[in-house]
């Protein structure tokens, strides 16, 4: 399959053809991923607190993204890679954006980046567009919004696109506000969390859909598979022919 590029994904929107992406943070799962066929590979600022036991979603550095995005990058050959800004970088103003986005494409090796409440920074968005980087924008309707605040979206999802942004996710977007952003933009509009079939595409967490979280273990959540009670119970087995004096399967034979 040839490899995923921005004006592959205009096209499918176009075409009406849905884009698959998911969240991931590491080689191994980035290979599966590629392998499935999925157009976008993001890697995402929540691994602080997905993979890595965080309890503050801030509490992820610029540096580390890059890590991440490398394991990510090295995982994928089809997909393409859209990497996440930290919070700090956008916040501290265009310049310090434009410098984050440089780093993520030229150290991590990221085809895009990924900018959370992007519809309050068109400037930052603009700039890095400018510096040659492709800008995935979210925006998103909060838990105060209502589907009356249509216009709102509609406006933001606008602004994102005159402002260079080549992707847009609208997280929480409802069937209402949903099918009404992505009828006003001509770049895909994708999502997530309160997405629905009314989107361009929709995007989840790697480990989410198949069941790989130790959360999983005791959910009740409808998943495309459960991994972790797989994975519970093959090192349970492990550990059963450990304690037996048996030899472990995988393991060098005497």
């Amino acid at each position: 399959m040839e490899k995923v590029t921005i004006p592959t994904l205009h096209q499918m929107k176009r075409d009406r053809r849905k884009i698959v992406a998911v969240v991931a943070w590491d080689f191994q799962i980035a290979q599966i991923a590629d392998r499935a066929g999925v157009e976008i590979i993001s890697v995402g600022d929540s691994v602080g607190i997905n993979l890595w036991g965080r309890s503050d979603p801030l509490d992820i550095t610029l540096d580390e993204m890059i890590i991440v995005c490398k394991a990510v990058r090295r995982g994928t050959t089809r997909a393409l890679v859209s990497c996440d800004f930290p919070f700090g970088p956008l916040q501290d103003g265009t310049e310090s954006a434009v410098r984050a986005a440089v780093r993520i494409v030229e150290e991590a090796g990221a085809d895009m980046v990924k900018l959370d409440g992007a519809a309050e920074f068109p400037d930052a968005v603009t700039a890095i567009t400018r510096a040659g980087i492709p800008v995935f924008a979210q925006f998103e309707m909060n838990q105060q919004a209502t589907e009356n605040m249509t216009s709102k979206f509609v406006a933001d999802a606008l602004r994102l696109e005159r402002a260079g942004a080549s992707l847009l996710d609208f997280k929480r977007s409802g069937p209402i506000a949903g099918p009404a952003v992505v009828s006003a933009v001509s770049i895909p509009v994708i999502g997530g969390m309160g997405g629905g079939p009314w989107l361009d595409g929709r995007i989840r967490m790697a480990h989410a859909a198949s069941g790989y979280a130790a959360s999983a273990l005791e959910s009740n959540t409808e998943s495309y598979a459960n991994v972790a009670r797989i994975t519970l119970d093959g090192l349970a087995a492990y550990a059963d022919d450990v304690r037996a004096g048996r030899q472990i399967k995988g393991g060098v034979r005497a």
